[in-house]
């Protein structure tokens, strides 16, 4: 496995717009010990023009490092009534990744008649070499395993597959163990990691399908009572997962210091794990 660090560690809480500059986090992700960025429309996407995009992809590799993956449209992490708008023409997507040097994009399913759009971006998407994914994620058509399992077999496109997410998967209350993973193991493409604890007074809270309002609070991906990692990452390595797994923790940092500080405490505690 290959550790990538999200821009948004530093993104601002709109998720459209980055607290410090990209450069900075890119330098932040080489010196504490990542291979990869994962890369969101708030740093870049398709409102920013190819020549900045390509610009970007240059200062990543001269760090030695490479974009795990694209999220290219604001609306896809923002989960709202337009995520799934970017499946409807997903060239501009198709544009943002490869000006990027990634053949991996994030996308987004809210209703079944996002399943149609999304077979064919997929089938758009592998006339160029590239592969799109879906996060386990509340709200989404991908929030129990057994029915993202449905609508993979229904989308049937080799090239469109799972972004496992184990903190997702706990707020729906679904296993994110080994059990799940040897289910999603023919279509994992990528791994994020953040960490929730349920608590029935927690300070945060999401709507969900399939089990209502549920409360949690944010915990640092080191602190204990949330998502069990060495669980995590013990099972990724028993069905010899081999991809990047992303440090996708919203921060919201404002300084390099801090961000300095977070990346380095969390590749400390995932490459010991990995």
């Amino acid at each position: 496995m290959q550790l990538s660090l999200s821009v948004r560690i530093v993104e601002a809480p709109c998720k459209t717009k980055l607290n410090l500059p990209f450069e900075q986090l890119v330098d932040i992700a080489r010196a504490t010990g990542y291979s990869a960025i994962c890369m969101r429309a708030s740093a870049g996407g398709i409102g920013t023009p190819i020549a900045r995009l390509e610009a970007m992809r240059e200062y990543i590799r001269s760090q030695g490092l490479f974009v795990s993956m694209v999220t290219a449209d604001c609306n896809v992490p923002l989960n709202n009534e337009h995520g799934p708008d970017s499946l409807r023409d997903i060239a501009p997507s198709l544009d943002v990744a490869q000006a990027l040097g990634c053949n991996l994009i994030r996308v987004c399913l809210k209703r079944p008649t996002d399943i149609p759009l999304a077979r064919s971006a997929a089938m758009r998407a592998a006339e160029r070499g590239i592969r799109l994914a879906h996060q386990c994620h509340t709200t989404s058509l991908f929030e129990q395993v057994p029915s993202m399992l449905a609508v993979l077999d229904e989308i049937g496109q080799a090239n469109f597959g799972i972004i496992y997410e184990p903190a997702n998967l706990l707020l729906c209350a679904q296993s994110y163990g080994l059990d799940t993973l040897r289910k999603l193991q023919p279509h994992l493409m990528n791994v994020y990691v953040q960490n929730h604890k349920l608590s029935p007074t927690g300070a945060a809270k999401l709507p969900t399908f399939c089990r209502g309002e549920v409360q949690f609070d944010h915990l640092d991906p080191w602190t204990v009572g949330g998502v069990d990692f060495d669980e995590v990452c013990a099972g990724l390595k028993s069905i010899g997962y081999s991809g990047t797994l992303t440090i996708h923790q919203a921060q919201g940092i404002t300084t390099i210091d801090e961000a300095s500080q977070f990346a380095s405490r969390c590749a400390e505690y995932f490459l010991a794990r990995i």
